[in-house]
């Protein structure tokens, strides 16, 4: 047998050695139950799924949630393993955060509302101008009926329910004449998912209005705790393992404002003479809801145009 042969044989020998050395560790079964995802028989992965740690504690616009007991822990966990576990939505929601948050908190500041209630419109809408099968609407979904008692309008060509700015200060209003009736910004929330007379009800017939004590529909007895899970996600997301670089949030709008005191007859025209696309006009102005744009006398309107556009 010449050198080369041997070589070849030896380099054989211990290729062979190194594989079945590699394929006994991966098929190796962790002593501990921990590690990566298990092969089964038929190679498929049997992947393991574990709860997401419980904050120690956690407060909603200052006021503290009782999380040493069992049902109120529970309720937690439920709403944060959902939440956990749907993380191309709860992805998403993180990206949508840089473009709408600042938006939200500035009205929110200027209605003197707490800064936790930008929470509550992610659980309502996953900050997003949604139509719900009921029929509400935009970020804050409200009704059809009930918009105009809030100051907005809402007709065939103006929907100012899917004002983010304008629809914040409404939701303001609302929270402001909840937490006059309540006592308590919690009750105040947890009375916008079922109205101020379906809670003033259970508060009368119950004898409280702390909502931690209260026996409530089962949407309603989950709703601050979805609230809740997106403030302890959002706060920190990283914590939890939702990795999302600077470079991937969804960058906020360069607009401008340009006042409307006349009517248009033909919005697309309107976008092209101001050097942009219909398309342009209808993502910062989702509140068009037409093709044209009536100005009645002694009214405007105040339309958004990306920066550099003219007015």
């Amino acid at each position: 047998m010449n050198n080369n042969m041997k070589a070849g044989m030896f380099f054989g020998i211990g290729f062979i050695a190194a594989a079945a050395i590699i394929a006994g560790l991966s098929f190796k079964q962790p002593s501990d139950g921990k590690g990566s995802p298990e092969p089964k028989t038929d190679n498929r992965l049997n992947y393991k799924w574990y709860t997401p740690e419980l904050p120690k504690s956690l407060s909603f616009a200052g006021e503290n949630v009782p999380l040493d007991r069992d049902d109120i822990r529970e309720q937690m966990d439920r709403e944060l393993s959902n939440n956990y576990y749907t993380q191309n939505g709860t992805l998403h929601i993180i990206k949508l955060v840089a473009r709408y948050f600042p938006i939200i908190e500035e009205r929110l500041k200027a209605n003197g509302i707490p800064d936790d209630f930008k929470y509550l419109c992610v659980a309502e809408s996953a900050l997003m101008n949604q139509t719900s099968k009921a029929g509400a609407v935009g970020f804050w979904q409200f009704m059809k009926d009930t918009a105009p008692r809030y100051g907005l309008e809402v007709n065939d060509e103006v929907d100012e329910r899917y004002n983010v700015s304008k629809a914040t200060d409404a939701a303001c209003m609302y929270f402001k004449d909840a937490y006059a009736k309540f006592g308590s910004w919690t009750g105040a929330a947890a009375s916008y998912n079922c109205g101020l007379g379906g809670f003033a009800k259970q508060v009368s017939y119950q004898r409280t209005n702390n909502y931690y004590n209260l026996m409530l529909p089962d949407e309603t007895m989950r709703y601050i705790f979805r609230i809740l899970t997106f403030k302890y996600i959002l706060t920190d997301p990283a914590r939890l393992g939702f990795i999302v670089q600077s470079g991937d949030m969804y960058k906020p709008y360069k607009t401008q404002t340009a006042t409307i005191t006349t009517s248009i007859d033909d919005l697309a025209k309107y976008a092209i003479d101001k050097g942009m696309t219909y398309r342009d006009l209808k993502i910062l102005n989702p509140w068009l809801r037409d093709h044209s744009l009536t100005v009645k006398e002694g009214k405007s309107y105040q339309i958004l145009l990306p920066v550099g556009k003219a007015n």
